[in-house]
């Protein structure tokens, strides 16, 4: 790995923990097109990396911030963890064996319509 990979890693380690913290989206938003298009990972790495990156101690200390000022729904954040664990498993099985361009696509579209439903629609 040469040294300007090293820091491009990082700082995008650093963008994507400190969007999520601040605006509490997935880093993988950010993570996933930085390596497709600034690293040069294919999609399917890009997507393995981020959930390797998203493993459990990585959000630790924001959530403690987060507790501390009394804004986390401990029950609500456990069924949404052991929903988001099943649910994660069965669609990366589905994942690892689609085609690339459509994994991206897939990816695109729902950039997309997040993103126009927060635009427009959102009150």
């Amino acid at each position: 790995m040469t040294t300007g990979m090293f820091l491009a890693l990082i700082l995008v380690g650093v963008v994507a923990g400190a969007i999520s913290g601040i605006l509490g989206i997935g880093g993988g938003i950010i993570m996933v097109p930085a390596m497709v298009y600034l690293l040069g990972f294919t999609q399917h790495q890009s997507v393995a990396t981020s959930l390797a990156v998203m493993l459990p101690p990585v959000s630790i200390f924001a959530v403690i911030n987060y507790y501390k000022a009394g804004y986390v729904d401990v029950k609500a954040a456990l069924i949404i963890m052991c929903a988001f664990m099943i649910g994660s498993y069965i669609s990366s099985k589905i994942a690892v064996e689609l085609p690339e361009h459509i994994v991206k696509k897939c990816f695109a579209l729902l950039l997309f319509v997040v993103g126009i439903k927060m635009m427009f629609f959102d009150k």
